[in-house]
């Protein structure tokens, strides 16, 4: 070993300190505190997180400005109680915009599906954040954890040794770490350098992604409607701004991102109509492709995959993130059962324990967000008035309609 490398061992090494990431960190470092204020004979968890990104600066979360144009995410109700638990939604929810109703529809027919958080006796069926400001929260409640932080920072290699993995970091740093966690959302490559395949299912389909300003209150509504060209929604903000995902056939969105602010509003309104008010101004305009991806593997001995790295879903259901993070919290818990049970967070029977648990809520949502998807794109006449009564009967059907909001609301599996 080199003079310029340092060696250290851990117990669970993070790779990626985003939202998913952070979270599993927050989740960890709650079980450190606790382990030290026992203070029983065995040491306390070690974790590090490894994010090659630098974070804002200390503070720099209190003068925190939200932009016209940030990114946000929809987080369902369940994903609410799992934040209170890692002690960080007091502080989310200053800049969180409620979920109070949800309106679903396909263009050209009548029918509609309506769901209302008073129904449920919630506040919010869900709430749409933006993501800057969830990774703010989460970073600021790290601050206070005892996290060991390498950012930034990169893997430059990870290998498996015996009873772990062998981590070299740009930094000349080495880390010996017991469990590694991938939550890097699949961009560093570590998948497929561990043989680690994913079954990709194009949809031939790519998001259009803005912030749009409309002329009413939006008064806590979520809309979803089906066209023929793909699914849209339009997801409540702060003030009058709405979250717009509109879905393009392969190869058109190319036009939409090339029209004028004004033609491109005039032409959105003509596909969504008048539900939400006019469309007074749209900010940036970004796209990316969709596809179902999910890797065929999500554990191996001393190994987990969590997130987009794990499953990318199409984010007009909305179900990607909240999945993710119920598998933080799953892991989580493996984790502590088996701290309980004088056994290694990588040990085989831990993540087994963490893919019990994962399996069947990661199957039924990957094929109710695939279905769905598949459902509504298909253009036959006959199969487009049975939809629309669905929806029409989904509507009338209180109790139905309640069971399936409480799913999407991530707390009923």
């Amino acid at each position: 070993m080199s003079q310029t490398q340092q060696a250290t061992t851990v117990d669970v090494a993070i790779i990626g300190g985003g939202l998913v990431g952070a979270s599993l960190a927050c989740a960890l470092g709650g079980l450190i505190e606790a382990e030290r204020a026992r203070a029983g004979e065995r040491a306390p968890l070690r974790v590090a997180i490894i994010e090659p990104q630098p974070l804002p600066s200390a503070g720099e979360a209190n003068a925190y400005q939200p932009s016209f144009d940030a990114r946000a995410s929809a987080i369902a109700y369940g994903s609410r109680r799992h934040f209170e638990r890692l002690g960080v939604w007091s502080a989310m929810a200053t800049e969180a915009a409620p979920i109070r109703h949800i309106h679903v529809s396909e263009r050209g027919h009548l029918g509609a599906t309506r769901l209302h958080a008073d129904e449920l006796g919630v506040e919010a069926l869900g709430y749409v954040i933006p993501n800057a400001w969830m990774g703010r929260t989460l970073h600021a409640r790290l601050e206070s954890l005892p996290i060991d932080w390498h950012c930034p920072a990169r893997v430059e290699s990870l290998e498996a040794e015996r009873g772990g993995y062998r981590l070299a970091l740009d930094t000349g740093e080495i880390i010996h770490a017991g469990l590694t966690v991938l939550a890097d959302g699949g961009r560093g490559g570590f998948k497929e350098r561990l043989g680690i395949e994913s079954e990709h299912h194009p949809y031939e389909q790519t998001a259009l992604i803005a912030n749009i300003e409309v002329s009413q209150a939006h008064d806590g509504w979520a809309f979803e409607r089906f066209t023929r060209e793909g699914p849209m929604a339009l997801l409540p903000l702060a003030g009058r701004r709405m979250e717009l995902v509109w879905t393009h056939r392969q190869g058109e969105v190319e036009k939409t991102l090339a029209l004028s602010d004004r033609v491109f509003l005039e032409r959105l309104q003509q596909t969504f109509g008048d539900r939400a008010g006019r469309f007074r101004r749209v900010g940036q305009r970004h796209s990316y492709p969709l596809s179902l991806v999910t890797a065929r593997e999500t554990t191996r001995p001393h190994l987990a995959i969590l997130g987009n790295a794990a499953h990318a879903l199409h984010p007009v259901a909305g179900q990607g993130f909240n999945l993710a993070l119920r598998g933080v919290m799953d892991l989580a818990a493996a984790i502590e059962s088996a701290r309980a049970e004088s056994r290694s967070a990588g040990d085989p029977k831990t993540l087994e324990e963490f893919e019990a648990a994962r399996a069947a809520d990661t199957r039924q949502i990957v094929r109710f967000s695939d279905g769905l998807i598949r459902l509504f794109g298909i253009d036959h006449a006959p199969l487009g008035h049975a939809r629309a009564a669905g929806l029409i009967g989904l509507n009338a059907l209180g109790p139905l309609r309640r069971t399936l909001a409480r799913r999407a609301m991530g707390i009923e599996r």
